[in-house]
C-alpha cells in the first residue's frame, strides 16, 4: 500500500504533531480568540496535543472515547476488546428476556470460538448490503473482525447474544455471516486506513519494544495477537513523520474538560478517561452505562455538551438525562427487542 499512495500523497504528513500545527493555522485564519474543541478516538490525542501546544487557544475541550496521551494503543487493544465483549454478554445475561432467549450467552461464545478453533464453516448467504450471493468458508478471523466491529456500537451489540446463539446450538452462521459482511463493508467506508497507519506507526509502534506486553493474555483473546502483529508487521515498511519529543508528556490543564465514555467502549474503556482526567484541574468524567465507542449520537449527549460549551464550565451541569440512558434492547429474533 505505501507504494500506491506516495504518488498522491506524502505518508509521513499525517502525524499528531503536523495536525495539531494545521488546526492553529485554521484558527488563525478564521481569527478566533479561543475554540473549543471535541475530539473522538484518536481525535481525543489531538486535542489533548493541542491543548498542550496552544493552551491559550482553547476555551473548552470535549474528549470522546479517550485515548491517554502516555500509552500506544496497540498492545492492550485485544484485551480491551475482550472485556467490552465480556460486559455485552454479561448485561444479556442481566437481562430477563435475554437470559430466557439465550440462557448462558457467555456459553455460546466459547462454543463458536471452540468450533472455529477446528475448522471452518461454509457459508452461502445474501450480502444485506448488496443482495448479491456470497459463498465462503467463515473461520476464526471473520468471527474476530465481526464481533469486535459489533461491538462498537450499542445498536449492532444488540444482535451479537442472537448471532451466536443460532451458530452455537443451531449451527447456523448465517447470521454471523451477514453482519461480517455488512459491518465490514460499512467500517471500510469510514475509516482512513492510510492515516490510522502513519499515525500509529510513528507515534505507538516505535514503543512497543519497551511497552510491557502479555502475548499469553492477548492469545487468549478472540483477537489473539494477530492485531498487534499486524500493525508490527505493516510498521515495518510504512514510512514515519515527525513527532514531537513532549507528544507523551503529562499534560496540565485548567481548561475544562468533559470526558465521555462507555462502558462497553471495545477501544477505549472507562479507565482511560480516568487516567487522562488527571490531567485537568476543572473535569466531569461521564460514563454511559452499556454504550460503546463514541457517545455522540447517544440519548441527551448532545444537550450535555450544549450546556458545557455554552458555559464553558463542569461546574452545576445537569448529567441525569445522560445517566438515565439505556442502550438498544437485545435483539430476541430478527424481529428486534422484545416489546
Amino acid at each position: 500500500m505505501p507504494r500506491r499512495a506516495r504518488p498522491r500523497a506524502n505518508l509521513a504528513e499525517y502525524t499528531t504533531s503536523l495536525a495539531v500545527q494545521d488546526l492553529e493555522q485554521v484558527r488563525a485564519a478564521l481569527g478566533l480568540e479561543r475554540i473549543n474543541l471535541y475530539g473522538a478516538s484518536y481525535g481525543t490525542r489531538v486535542a489533548q496535543h493541542y491543548l498542550r501546544r496552544f493552551p491559550a487557544r482553547v476555551r473548552s475541550v470535549i474528549l470522546d472515547g479517550v485515548v491517554p496521551v502516555g500509552q500506544p494503543m496497540g498492545p492492550s487493544t485485544a484485551i480491551d476488546a475482550e472485556s467490552a465483549l465480556g460486559n455485552i454478554l454479561r448485561r444479556c445475561a442481566g437481562d430477563a428476556a435475554c437470559r430466557e432467549r439465550f440462557g448462558d450467552p457467555a456459553a455460546d461464545y466459547h462454543a463458536v470460538r471452540a468450533a472455529l478453533r477446528v475448522s471452518t464453516v461454509p457459508i452461502s448467504v445474501r450480502d444485506p448490503s448488496t443482495g448479491e450471493d456470497r459463498s465462503f468458508e467463515f473461520g476464526a478471523d471473520h468471527l474476530a473482525s465481526v464481533l469486535r466491529l459489533l461491538t462498537y456500537t450499542s445498536e449492532y451489540a444488540a444482535l451479537v447474544p442472537l448471532v451466536l446463539h443460532a451458530a452455537a446450538v443451531h449451527e447456523d452462521y448465517a447470521p454471523l455471516a451477514a453482519q461480517y459482511l455488512m459491518v465490514e463493508r460499512a467500517y471500510a467506508q469510514t475509516i482512513a486506513v492510510g492515516m490510522h497507519n502513519s499515525v500509529v506507526c510513528a507515534e505507538d509502534a516505535p514503543l512497543f519494544p519497551d511497552y510491557p506486553i502479555d502475548r499469553t493474555r492477548l492469545a487468549a483473546t478472540y483477537l489473539g495477537t494477530r492485531q498487534l502483529d499486524g500493525l508490527e508487521a505493516v510498521c515495518r515498511v510504512w514510512p514515519r513523520g515527525a513527532v514531537d519529543e513532549d507528544l507523551r508528556a503529562p499534560l496540565n490543564s485548567e481548561v475544562p474538560a468533559l470526558l465521555l465514555s462507555g462502558s462497553d467502549d471495545p477501544a477505549t474503556p472507562p479507565g482511560y478517561a480516568q487516567e487522562v482526567a488527571r490531567a485537568f484541574t476543572h473535569h466531569l468524567d461521564v460514563v454511559l452505562e452499556g454504550f460503546g465507542h463514541g457517545q455522540l449520537t447517544a440519548p441527551c449527549v448532545d444537550q450535555l455538551m450544549a450546556q458545557f460549551v455554552t458555559r464553558a464550565s463542569v461546574e452545576a451541569l445537569d448529567v441525569s438525562c445522560v445517566r438515565a440512558a439505556r442502550p438498544l434492547g437485545f435483539f430476541t429474533s430478527l424481529n428486534g427487542p422484545p416489546p
